[in-house]
């Protein structure tokens, strides 16, 4: 456990970019350099998070600590990799916003988001490769990318992996025998997420930080496509408890440090609950939940169903999807919020040079970004 935890801490403190660039460093991490399992089982870990409401790249971390060791490595993996920024957002909120208008944190926060760029460019190369290897799922990878930068909407995502999905069901069969049995999900994380959705509105009452768990647990659980989706909700649920002013303080706030995006609850949770860091940790726990009891409640016999031949297929067509999804979303947010200037390209194709010729560990390309980086603004 001690393991997970430091594997994902480290990744924590440095994985700015927001969802996209997380998958790309997880897979970078995992898959590549640590085998703890093959793309394809991680692709499937990464088509399941788009289907399910909540933080798509931290239930992503949390299926892979879950895979490695069980539910203590999830727990373990999503406080390492969780911590770091609820940490930051929490200093952030207790001390003054004007931290966040420094030059060299600026140019540091700059640096890592051209990193960003290479990872999620590597992550959609690898990925391409393995997952788009016919005409059709190349087709649907294109088709995903496209549709995705011209109506970037959370609508759109959903309705084009369900129509990969149908059209991978369909002709990209796998040959592959089934595995016997039959898919049965996880009965009591899925009975305690429905439980809490409907139960906590009732005890509001009781107690302002039951107020507090009920507002982000909603807010969770309503969610699909990440941390910018959640502002509108987020916002309508907190209504004014919040001011305008410090409400986007802390969504400003969340875009800039490292980690999950839904850590803007801890800050706003602190907000709340007028200065209290357990306020801002009930809020960061509420907003988290939903999506990991889901998770739980399908992720024990996602293997067995994907070995299905036509859910086979469907993961094939849902796969080449999210290889699209990663393409548009290395333009639109990672690649449109990072680069600026001709500068920013030139040193995000040296980075990736140096980061694919000479094979360097993250922590040195880290380096390399924030020297360069640096040195140049």
């Amino acid at each position: 456990m001690w393991s997970i935890f430091k594997s994902f801490f480290f990744l924590g403190w440095i994985s700015f970019g927001g969802p996209a660039a997380h998958i790309g460093y997880f897979r970078q991490y995992f898959v590549e350099k640590h085998k703890w399992l093959e793309d394809s089982e991680y692709a499937q870990i990464v088509a399941l998070s788009q289907f399910l409401p909540g933080p798509g790249s931290s239930q992503v971390g949390f299926a892979l600590g879950y895979k490695k060791g069980g539910l203590s490595g999830a727990i373990a993996a999503f406080l390492g990799f969780t911590l770091p920024s609820v940490t930051i957002m929490l200093l952030l909120a207790m001390l003054s916003r004007h931290f966040l208008d420094s030059e060299v944190y600026e140019s540091v926060v700059h640096s890592l988001k051209l990193l960003a760029v290479v990872v999620v460019a590597d992550a959609v190369w690898g990925m391409y490769s393995n997952f788009c290897k016919s005409r059709l799922t190349v087709g649907i990878c294109i088709v995903t990318a496209s549709v995705l930068l011209l109506v970037p909407q959370i609508s759109t995502q959903m309705i084009l992996l369900m129509i990969a999905g149908l059209i991978g069901s369909r002709y990209l069969v796998a040959s592959a025998t089934a595995v016997s049995g039959s898919f049965k999900p996880s009965v009591m994380p899925l009975l305690l997420f429905l439980l809490l959705l409907f139960c906590l509105p009732l005890t509001t009452r009781f107690h302002s930080l039951l107020a507090i768990f009920s507002n982000f647990f909603w807010a969770g659980s309503l969610v699909f496509g990440g941390g910018h989706v959640v502002l509108p909700l987020l916002q309508g649920l907190v209504g004014e408890q919040v001011s305008q002013d410090a409400f986007m303080t802390g969504y400003a706030a969340a875009q800039v440090v490292p980690g999950p995006m839904f850590t803007m609850a801890t800050y706003i949770g602190y907000v709340m609950s007028s200065g209290s860091i357990i306020g801002a940790l009930v809020a960061t726990i509420g907003i988290f939940m939903p999506g990991f009891l889901l998770l739980l409640g399908v992720l024990r016999n996602w293997q067995l169903l994907a070995s299905k031949p036509r859910i086979a297929g469907a993961i094939k067509g849902v796969n080449a999807a999210v290889v699209g999804l990663l393409l548009a979303a290395l333009y639109q947010p990672v690649f449109s919020s990072a680069v600026g200037t001709l500068t920013d390209v030139a040193l995000i194709l040296a980075g990736f040079y140096i980061y694919k010729k000479f094979n360097l560990s993250l922590l040195w390309t880290i380096l390399f970004f924030v020297m360069a980086g640096s040195l140049v603004s």
